[in-house]
C-alpha cells in the first residue's frame, strides 16, 4: 500500500498552508500585512499573484512595499525604475486603498513631479501610460482600474482569498502613482510612504 501523498503546493507553487491565513483576511489592513510577510519571505503565498515568490527585480523594492502594505496601501503590483541598455522603467506601484489614503496620494501629484491616477470604487477606466520600453515597443502601461467590478472578476479575488475580502476590494479606492523619469528608481516609494503616513 503506498502512503497517502498530502498536496502541500497548488499549482503555481505557492504554499497551501500560507494561504488558509488569506481565508481570515477580511479587511486592508490585514491583506496589507499578509502582503507584507510575504514580501519579507514569511510567506510563499501572495493572493491573485501566481507565484510562490516575486520576481528578483523586485528584490531591490520589497522592503519599501512592505512598509507601504503595513500603512494603508494593499499594494498589487510595483517595478523599480531601471536602465539596462535598450530596456526602460518608470518606477510605479499600485494597490487598493481607502478614499483616505487615495486623497492623500491624489495630494502628492500636486507637491512634486510624481503622478497619480486615482479609481473610485466600481470604476471601470481604463488609459494607456507607458511605464515599460524595451527599444521603441511598450510592453507596459497604466491607467486602468483593477477593481473586482464583474462577478467573474470578484469570484476570481474571492477563490484567492474569501468574498468579503473581494467585496471589500469592489468597494475599494484603486490608486497607481508613477514616477515620470525613466530609469529614477530613489524617490517614488519614499514619497508614497511620507503621504501615507507623515512623519515615518
Amino acid at each position: 500500500m503506498e502512503p497517502t501523498e498530502t498536496k502541500t503546493r497548488d499549482e503555481f507553487g505557492r504554499l497551501l498552508a500560507d494561504r488558509e491565513v488569506w481565508r481570515q483576511a477580511i479587511t486592508l489592513e490585514a491583506a496589507g500585512e499578509l502582503t507584507a510577510r510575504w514580501l519579507e519571505g514569511g510567506s510563499e503565498y501572495q493572493a491573485a499573484t501566481f507565484t510562490a515568490r516575486y520576481d528578483d527585480e523586485t528584490r531591490r523594492i520589497a522592503l519599501a512595499l512592505a512598509a507601504l502594505n503595513r500603512n494603508g496601501l494593499f499594494t498589487k503590483e510595483s517595478q523599480p525604475g531601471l536602465r539596462s541598455g535598450a530596456h526602460v522603467q518608470r518606477e510605479y506601484v499600485t494597490g487598493f486603498c481607502s478614499a483616505d489614503a487615495a486623497a492623500q496620494l491624489l495630494a502628492l501629484s500636486t507637491r512634486s513631479d510624481l503622478v497619480t491616477v486615482v479609481h473610485a470604487p466600481g470604476e471601470a477606466s481604463s488609459a494607456a501610460i507607458p511605464v515599460t520600453l524595451s527599444g521603441s515597443e511598450v510592453v507596459t502601461v497604466l491607467g486602468t482600474s483593477e477593481n473586482p467590478v464583474s462577478e467573474e472578476q470578484i469570484r476570481g479575488w474571492a477563490d484567492e482569498t474569501n468574498e468579503t475580502l473581494a467585496l471589500l476590494l469592489a468597494d475599494s479606492w484603486y490608486v497607481e502613482i508613477l514616477d515620470p523619469v525613466w530609469g529614477r528608481s530613489d524617490v517614488l516609494l519614499p514619497a508614497v510612504l511620507s503621504a501615507l503616513a507623515p512623519g515615518q
